[in-house]
C-alpha cells in the first residue's frame, strides 16, 4: 500500500527580533477604544506568564510571504535531494497573503504557490500550484491534501509550505499583537511503499455555527485610526475554551484510527499558539486515556518565536529534526503527532511515524 514520508524539511526563521520590552512604550487600549487601567509592564508580565512568549521574529520590509516561503522550500528541497522539477504539486498554506509593510491590501495574484514555484526556477508545466487559507491548521492540512494526492497515485513528490507575516496584519493598539510573529517551514512528502511509515491517520474538522467569527478582519481599537484598515482580531477566552474541549478530541479520533498505542507517542507537535493553552490540551488528551503526560513530549518553540500561524508546526519540526531544541529529538520508529487549531474554526491532527 501506498502511503507518504517526509523526506526534508527546511525553516526560515526571520531576523528581526522583536522583545517584550519593545512593547512597553505602546498604547494599549480596550475594544471600545479606553485606556487600560494596567500600566504597561504589567500587562506584559501577565501575558508572557500566559502565552509563554519572551521575544518573537518580525520580516525585513523587503521580504514578503511568498520570500519567506521560498526561503524554506529552498532548504526542504536541498534536505531531501530531489530534483524540484519532480514536484507533483506546491501547496503553500497561508492566511494572508503577501502584504507590504504599511498597506491595507494583500496581494493573492498570483498566488503564492505560484510564486514559489517561479523563485524555484521550476518549468515543469505538470508541477501543479496552489494554495491552502485553512487558518493556523493550514500547513498541517496541506499536509493532508498531499497524503490524499499521493495515496490516490495522482502525486509522488509534494512541497507543503506554510508561510505567514502577521507582524503586518495586526492592531498596534490590540495587546493581542504581542502574540504574532512572521515565519515559514517546509516539508517535501513522498511516496512509499515502506509499511507502517509516514503518515498513518488524520482527523480534521470545522466548527462553523457559533465559532466561525472567534477569529476575524477588525477595525483598529483606536477610533482615530482609518476605517478601512482591518487588522486580525480574536476572541481569545472563547478560543482558549473551545481549543481546550475539541483539540485532544481530534488528536484522540487519528490515535484511535492509526491503531497505534498512546505509550508509543514520542512526540505531540502542537501549534504554538499559547503555552499554557497547549499545556492545557495535552493534559487533557492524555487524560482521555487515563495517562500522565511525559515529560518533554511537546517540543516548544514559542518563548524566542512568538505564534506564526501555519508556520509554527513545520518550522517546529525542523528545529527538532536539526537538533536545534536542546533536549529534544525525534528518531526512526518514533511516532509523533502533528495538531493544530485556528480561524474557521478549524481543527486537525496526524498522526506519523518515521
Amino acid at each position: 500500500m501506498i502511503s507518504s514520508k517526509i523526506t526534508g524539511t527546511g525553516a526560515f526563521i526571520p531576523s528581526i527580533i522583536k522583545e517584550n520590552n519593545d512593547f512597553l512604550n505602546e498604547d494599549f487600549l480596550n475594544e471600545d477604544g479606553s485606556s487600560f487601567n494596567a500600566e504597561n509592564d504589567v500587562i506584559i508580565e501577565k501575558f508572557k506568564a500566559i502565552t509563554g512568549i519572551a521575544e518573537r521574529r518580525y520580516a525585513k520590509s523587503e521580504f514578503y510571504t511568498s520570500d519567506l516561503a521560498f526561503f524554506a522550500s529552498q532548504k526542504a528541497i536541498e534536505d531531501s535531494g530531489i530534483n524540484p522539477e519532480e514536484l507533483d504539486y506546491i501547496i503553500v498554506a497561508h492566511n494572508f497573503g503577501d502584504v507590504k509593510e504599511g498597506a491595507i491590501q494583500s496581494d493573492l495574484l498570483p498566488s503564492l504557490a505560484t510564486r514559489v514555484k517561479h523563485k524555484l526556477g521550476i518549468e515543469n508545466p505538470n508541477c501543479v500550484a496552489y494554495d491552502i487559507l485553512f487558518g493556523c491548521p493550514g500547513w498541517i492540512e496541506a499536509t493532508i491534501q498531499a497524503q490524499a494526492f499521493i495515496k490516490a497515485g495522482m502525486a509522488s513528490k509534494c512541497l507543503v509550505i506554510g508561510a505567514e507575516t502577521l507582524s503586518r496584519v495586526v492592531d498596534k493598539y490590540d495587546r493581542d499583537s504581542m502574540i504574532f510573529s512572521d515565519g515559514a517551514g517546509a516539508c517535501i512528502l513522498e511516496a512509499t511503499e515502506e509499511a507502517n511509515v509516514g503518515v498513518l491517520s488524520h482527523a480534521t474538522q470545522t466548527f462553523s455555527k457559533d465559532e466561525a467569527y472567534f477569529l476575524h478582519y477588525g477595525g483598529s481599537f483606536n477610533e482615530k485610526e482609518d476605517k478601512d484598515i482591518r487588522y486580525i482580531k480574536m476572541l481569545g477566552r472563547k478560543i482558549y475554551e473551545f481549543a481546550l474541549v475539541n483539540v485532544p478530541l481530534a488528536m484522540k479520533s487519528a490515535l484511535d484510527k492509526s491503531g497505534v498505542s498512546i505509550d508509543d507517542v514520542k512526540k505531540i507537535f502542537i501549534h504554538q499558539a499559547n503555552e499554557k493553552m497547549d499545556e492545557a490540551i495535552i493534559k487533557r488528551f492524555f487524560r482521555s486515556f487515563k495517562k500522565k503526560v511525559p515529560e518533554g513530549i511537546m517540543p516548544m518553540s514559542i518563548h524566542k518565536l512568538g505564534n506564526s500561524s501555519v508556520a509554527t508546526v513545520p518550522t517546529l519540526l525542523d528545529l527538532v529534526l536539526k537538533g536545534e531544541i536542546e533536549n529534544q529529538e525525534v528518531n526512526k520508529g518514533d511516532v509523533i503527532i502533528f495538531a493544530s487549531v485556528g480561524a474557521g474554526m478549524n481543527i486537525n491532527a496526524i498522526v506519523y511515524k518515521y
